[in-house]
């Protein structure tokens, strides 16, 4: 179980304290003891993972250290290729093929240093929000979220500080929330997905989570630094230094209304005491209503399932019986639904990027806050959510309060906020203008540093 920061772990690992060896193998059997009932790895491989360990420890011994991440081990969603594993993306058409070349962001984090603990447990073709067979680490009658389910295990029960997963409509921040730890997705286009497996090109982006504010940071630093577009950029040197300079004085908007409401009343509680402690913290909260968010569903899948079904059309077409009925169905609809569709979704996520950043302006914004989900954990097996008495799906539960800031691109982190009566986690959404990753962190950091529900957690 690894539970010190990346920072101080990097810092055990420098100074030969600790060696990656050692840590390596804990993780191993860590994950041989305990993730047949967690589920959160699909692959691991202990004897890549030992080899990386002792080719880390080679290099700091000739004083070759390659800066924070440098022996920390990285989960990696199973729908990212990394070199000595299979990509099977949580579904029967992947084959075990083991890949040859990585990912651009897998390339990233072992040119830091990073070692690739394995490959985290994906939804099927990363489309879902259950993840099996992954459970909650809280409660494992419970679902961990998706669809990168998997990553939120891992870094939630303590294997690894980060992982990588995905994000098309909430899937980084679903499990993030779910499993009470950090998740944040990127802004559109600023991390690589050359090498990852898509569901939707124009919604998908991919960015870290992990057990603190920082340690997202740090895995940031790589992820932004090797992709070459970002060069024409004006983006910070370093995500981590701006987490301790406080909130005092920022505008920062409350979002009310639908699609974030209803919301379940112990959700609602914390989501208030949430802007509570943000006020204490000095920040100016403002009421905000964006009707056009309303929408966003109807954008959000009216673009998923073309771009999915275009990619996914040969195995549609030639193996439909190893695609789940669910995901099919989805594929299906990209099919038929007639190209006017999307082509008027595209038009609707204009009107919805354009009204929430008009809003910003408006009112001069800094950040917007809304809860990350309007409920906690589903038992698995349970399909509904029950809002007084309005009965909702819980994939539209999920999505609806997450897909908004995909559909216009600008980067959200969620953060833990909570308990809920059941003992599971609840969490806290922060959403910031495009490229403006380092204050989503400074308000994230500044509120998780000032409340105890990042260390209370199943690691502990």
């Amino acid at each position: 179980m690894i539970s010190n920061s990346i920072r101080e772990l990097g810092e055990q690992i420098q100074s030969r304290e600790l060696s990656v060896f050692e840590i390596v193998s804990d993780l191993i059997n860590d994950v041989s003891a305990r993730d047949a009932n967690l589920g959160a790895f699909s692959t691991i491989n202990p004897e890549l993972l030992l080899a990386g360990a002792k080719a880390s420890d080679d290099l700091i011994a000739l004083g070759n250290y390659l800066g924070p991440l440098h022996g920390v081990p990285i989960g990696i969603k199973d729908i990212i290729n990394v070199a000595g594993y299979p990509t099977q993306c949580g579904s029967k058409l992947y084959s075990s093929k083991i890949q040859q070349v990585d990912a651009k962001v897998t390339n990233a984090l072992k040119t830091n240093g990073a070692i690739i603990a394995g490959k985290t447990t994906s939804h099927e073709l990363a489309c879902g929000v259950v993840s099996p067979p992954a459970s909650n680490p809280w409660n494992t009658k419970y679902i961990p979220g998706g669809s990168s389910g998997g990553s939120g295990v891992a870094v939630a029960c303590g294997y690894v500080r980060a992982a990588l997963g995905s994000d098309t409509g909430g899937s980084i921040r679903i499990p993030a929330s779910l499993c009470g730890v950090v998740g944040l997705k990127p802004t559109y286009g600023l991390i690589s997905t050359t090498g990852v497996e898509p569901l939707s090109v124009s919604l998908d982006h991919i960015g870290p989570l992990a057990a603190s504010v920082e340690d997202c940071a740090l895995v940031l630093n790589a992820l932004v630094r090797s992709n070459s577009s970002n060069l024409l950029r004006n983006l910070p040197d370093d995500y981590t230094s701006q987490l301790n300079s406080g909130i005092s004085g920022m505008r920062i908007g409350i979002l009310s209304g639908k699609p974030f409401s209803p919301m379940q009343p112990d959700v609602e509680q914390s989501f208030e005491s949430a802007i509570s402690q943000i006020q204490q913290l000095g920040a100016i909260c403002i009421n905000i209503d964006i009707p056009e968010l309303e929408h966003t569903l109807a954008v959000e899948f009216g673009i998923i399932p073309l771009e999915a079904s275009d990619y996914h059309l040969n195995s549609l077409q030639n193996h439909p019986e190893l695609i789940s009925q669910s995901i099919k169905t989805l594929l299906i609809a990209g099919r038929v639904i007639p190209r006017s569709i999307y082509l008027r979704a595209s038009q609707g996520r204009k009107i919805i990027t354009g009204a929430i950043r008009r809003m910003f302006e408006e009112k001069n914004l800094d950040a917007v806050i809304t809860p990350t989900l309007p409920a906690t954990a589903a038992a698995k097996g349970q399909n509904d959510f029950l809002f007084g008495n309005s009965v909702e799906d819980i994939s539209v539960s999920y999505v609806r309060t997450t897909a908004p800031f995909n559909v216009s691109g600008q980067p959200a982190i969620s953060v833990p906020c909570g308990i809920d009566s059941n003992g599971l986690p609840i969490g806290l959404q922060i959403a910031t203008r495009p490229y403006d990753e380092i204050i989503a962190l400074r308000i994230a950091n500044s509120f998780t540093l000032s409340t105890k529900w990042c260390l209370n957690s199943p690691r502990r």
